[in-house]
C-alpha cells in the first residue's frame, strides 16, 4: 500500500471526521460528498473518526456514496465490498465479533501515522478525556483518557524528521495521569521532544493545570505560545459548564506570563449562548476579551449535544441574541488581533518556511492562525530572520513576498 498524490488517484479514500459540534459534523459530511464526487471509478470511500464512531449505522444508511464506515479504526480489509456501505463498529473497550463483520479491538492511538509533507507535524500524545464539561460529548465517544508511552511518542517524533512538532490531546496537561503519574509527565516529555526538534508547540491546555513549572518549560522551548481552553469567564456560568476558574484568575495568569515572557502569545476559545448565560455574564466576557488582549481567539455559539449535561439545563438563549453577542465580541477581538499584528511592522522575526512563499513565527500555530508571506526563494524547512513590512488581514508581509492579490 502506498499513498496517492490526490484523492482522485486513490484506490481507497479515508475521511477522518469530527463530531464535536453541528458545524463540524456538517463540514465532515460536505467533505465526504465532495471526495465521493471526485473519486475514480472502482475506488472506495472509507469514513472513520468521531462522526463514524458516534453515528456509524445512521451514517452508513444516510450516505450510499460511502463504502465502509468504521469508528476509531479503518477496516480496509473487512466488509462486503460493493453493494452499499458496511458499518463497522469499533468501540473503546469492546472486542467485536468477527462473525458480525467487525475488526479486532485496537486503539486509535496505535494507528501508524504517515510522514508529514510539511516541515511540521501534529503528534497526538493522548486520546479521550476524563473531564465532564457540561457542553462536551467527547468523553462519550472518545472514552476516558489514554496516554501513549513517552518512548512511542519520542520514536514518532524522531521518525517524522520535521522542524516543528505540535503536541495535541483533548486534555494535554493531564498527560500521564491515567498511568498513575499525576499531572507531571508533560513537563519532561516537552523537554525531551524539544531536544529532538527546533520547535515544540502545545495545543489545548486546561487552565487549572497551567503551573509555574509548565509555564517555564513552555518558555524554554522558545515557542511561548499558550493555547488556553477557557470557554467563558463568568464564575456562575463556568460552574454550570462544570469548569474551573473565572476571568480574574485567567487574567492574573496571563499577565504573569507576559511579565515573565514579553513575547508570549495567547489563543483561547469561548462559547456564547450557553444555557443560562445572562447579560451580566456576557458583559463579563466582553470586559475580559478587551482586557486580556489575546492574540488569537475563537468565538462559537453554543451547540446542544445529545447526552451532555447542558442539554437538560433551563435558560436557552435565543439564536438572535447569540448572534448579537458574537458580533459584539468579534468586533472587539478583531480589532485587538489587527493591532497585535500591526505592532510587528518593522520588527525582525524568525520564521520557519512551511512552503514556498509561506512561513510562520512562534506566534502562529499551523492551520489555525495567520501566516507570514515570504519571498519565493526561501526553501521550505529552513529558518530565516525577516523584516515585517506590512500586514494583510491576519498575515504578516515581508519584503519581496508574493501576496494573494499579486497572483490575481
Amino acid at each position: 500500500m502506498s499513498p496517492a498524490f490526490s484523492p482522485g488517484d486513490a484506490d481507497v479514500v479515508v475521511v477522518n471526521t469530527c463530531a464535536f459540534v453541528e458545524e463540524a459534523r456538517q463540514e465532515s459530511i460536505d467533505t465526504i460528498l465532495a471526495l465521493a464526487d471526485g473519486r475514480k471509478s472502482g475506488s472506495e470511500i472509507v469514513v472513520t473518526g468521531c462522526l463514524a464512531e458516534r453515528y456509524g449505522q445512521e451514517l452508513a444508511e444516510a450516505l450510499p456514496e460511502v463504502d465502509r464506515v468504521g469508528g476509531f479504526g479503518v477496516p480496509l480489509t473487512n466488509g462486503a465490498g460493493g453493494g452499499g456501505p458496511t458499518s463497522v463498529a469499533v468501540s473503546i473497550g469492546t472486542k467485536p465479533s468477527v462473525a458480525q463483520n467487525m475488526v479486532p479491538e485496537f486503539d486509535l492511538l496505535n494507528l501508524p501515522r504517515p510522514r508529514s509533507s510539511a516541515p511540521w507535524a501534529y503528534v497526538k500524545i493522548a486520546e479521550g478525556c476524563d473531564r465532564a464539561c457540561g457542553f462536551c460529548a467527547i468523553p462519550s465517544f472518545r472514552g476516558p483518557q489514554r496516554s501513549r508511552s513517552r518512548t512511542s511518542i519520542l520514536d514518532e517524533v524522531e521518525a517524522l524528521e520535521v522542524k516543528e512538532v505540535v503536541l495535541v490531546a483533548q486534555d494535554l496537561a493531564s498527560y500521564g495521569r491515567d498511568q498513575g503519574h499525576g499531572n507531571k509527565e508533560l513537563i519532561p516529555l516537552v523537554s525531551e521532544v524539544g531536544a529532538l526538534v527546533d520547535r515544540v508547540r502545545l495545543l489545548y491546555l486546561y487552565p487549572s493545570e497551567l503551573t509555574d513549572r509548565l509555564i517555564d518549560t513552555i518558555c524554554e522551548t522558545q515557542v511561548p505560545y499558550f493555547d488556553l481552553s477557557l470557554q467563558h469567564v463568568s464564575r456562575p456560568l463556568l460552574r454550570k459548564m462544570r469548569r474551573w476558574g473565572d476571568g480574574s484568575l485567567f487574567l492574573e495568569r496571563i499577565e504573569a506570563i507576559r511579565r515573565r515572557e514579553p513575547n508570549a502569545v495567547f489563543r483561547s476559545n469561548f462559547i456564547v449562548g450557553y444555557p443560562g448565560e445572562t447579560e451580566a455574564d456576557h458583559d463579563a466576557l466582553l470586559e475580559f476579551v478587551a482586557a486580556a488582549r489575546l492574540d488569537w481567539c475563537g468565538l462559537f455559539s453554543y451547540s446542544a449535544e445529545a447526552g451532555t449535561y447542558a442539554v437538560g439545563l433551563d435558560g436557552a438563549v435565543a439564536a438572535e441574541l447569540v448572534a448579537e453577542r458574537l458580533d459584539e465580541l468579534n468586533l472587539i477581538q478583531d480589532t485587538i488581533t489587527q493591532a497585535q499584528r500591526d505592532d510587528l511592522i518593522g520588527e525582525q522575526v524568525e520564521v520557519l518556511v512551511d512552503a514556498v512563499g509561506v512561513g510562520r513565527t512562534h506566534r502562529e500555530a499551523p492551520e489555525i492562525d495567520g501566516v507570514v508571506r515570504l519571498p519565493p526563494n526561501l526553501a521550505p524547512g529552513t529558518f530565516h530572520s525577516v523584516e515585517v513590512v506590512a500586514v494583510q488581514g491576519p498575515d504578516l508581509l515581508t519584503d519581496g513576498a508574493v501576496t494573494e492579490s499579486d497572483d490575481d
